[in-house]
């Protein structure tokens, strides 16, 4: 089996970023801590980063609000990533009044945000994603698909595609489209919702297999368990392909009454759940106690972490906001170990340096400051 490729930035530089009017940071260490007082922008670097990849950024948020308070243009991120084919820059844009970001890649334009996933997969881990196991279950599915997407490039565009079409039949039912008409975009839209359905499927799959393995390095984070649920996986059972899509097409035919009336699709793999339990207690993740439940969910990223060097070939970015400040010193000493032994490279934040002085050697620590400016100091462990 080949050695994956090391993947790392080496160069950061933000411009008219959030709070950032400019920065340049220097960061080929494998584990950066970004440390410095609330409101420095330490989330805004991650965020920064985030934009490297395909989608909305670790935010969602809307790329006008992203551009620096006062700034008379947009803002501009670029990285100097250093990987298997030796040094590639990637440079994203966006100006007020944009439809989306402008994506170059070695000075030349991207045809596609996918073409990123190419030359680096970014992974994250926010303070807002505590409560994913008892928040909505949409939350859940858009977890679900940036997991999938770091392991299955092209799940971003089934994911667009199938919510597409299926806003096209809702549009139809609502207006009071002819069966025909109907019947031509259920035709489209079986296809997309089992190939996203098996996606998802596939992903846990292999997940769950590198949680198990994990679970055997005694680690101090608790095994989850992980399924998918739902209506639409309960009718996917063990049918092959073809019959699951002439199942949906029924489902669908069947449906349309009840749908017209809610106004939307009811059934489908856009309502399924990702189901976490804490498997030692057997009992949902949603009902362990809330530090279970950070516990659970780091596990699974750096699970999450492990699977995508495997089938990408390639080791992720990982951005982890805030991850020290509410774990004690052992359970920080082993995170720092086992992400040490992910060789991918890491970035962390938190208001004081002191939480990272477990770090292994080699380690960076880079201090910001209300001035925007950056200070690295190696942490030699």
């Amino acid at each position: 089996m080949n050695e994956p490729v090391r993947v790392a930035l080496s160069r950061l530089t933000l411009s008219n970023f959030r709070n950032h009017e400019t920065l340049a940071l220097g960061c080929e260490a494998r584990l950066v801590a970004l440390v410095g007082a609330n409101g420095v922008g330490k989330t805004n670097l991650l965020e920064a980063v985030s934009l490297l990849s395909p989608g909305r950024g670790l935010r969602r948020a809307q790329l006008d609000d992203m551009v620096r308070k006062g700034a008379t243009g947009g803002f501009a991120v670029s990285a100097v990533l250093e990987g298997g084919c030796g040094e590639t820059r990637i440079g994203v844009g966006h100006a007020p009044g944009e439809a989306g970001r402008r994506i170059r890649i070695d000075g030349e334009d991207a045809r596609s945000a996918d073409m990123l996933l190419e030359h680096l997969r970014v992974l994250w881990l926010l303070p807002a994603m505590d409560g994913l196991f008892t928040g909505a279950a949409g939350d859940r599915r858009r977890f679900l698909d940036r997991l999938v997407l770091a392991v299955d490039p092209g799940h971003g565009r089934r994911v667009a595609d199938l919510e597409k079409t299926l806003r096209a039949r809702n549009r139809l039912l609502d207006d009071g489209g002819s069966s025909a008409f109907l019947d031509a975009v259920e035709a489209q839209l079986a296809p997309l919702a089992v190939a996203v359905s098996y996606a998802r499927r596939e992903a846990v799959a292999l997940l769950g297999e590198r949680i198990a393995t994990q679970a055997q390095l005694g680690l101090p984070f608790p095994q989850a368990g992980i399924r998918l649920t739902g209506p639409f996986e309960d009718m996917a059972g063990d049918l092959d392909a073809t019959d699951l899509e002439d199942a949906y097409r029924e489902r669908l035919v069947e449906g349309r009454f009840r749908d017209r009336a809610a106004g939307r699709t009811l059934e489908g793999p856009h309502r399924s759940d990702l189901a976490v339990t804490h498997l030692a207690k057997d009992m949902p993740a949603a009902l362990a106690s809330t530090g279970e439940q950070k516990a659970l969910l780091i596990g699974l990223i750096l699970a999450h972490a492990d699977l995508t060097t495997a089938v990408s070939g390639m080791t992720p970015v990982l951005l982890m906001d805030e991850v020290a400040a509410h774990l004690d010193p052992g359970r920080r000493e082993a995170l720092f170990a086992r992400l040490s032994a992910l060789a991918c490279q890491v970035f962390m934040t938190g208001t004081d340096a002191a939480l990272f002085e477990s770090l292994p050697e080699g380690g960076t620590i880079i201090a910001l400051s209300e001035a925007g400016g950056a200070e690295p100091r190696l942490f030699a462990g």
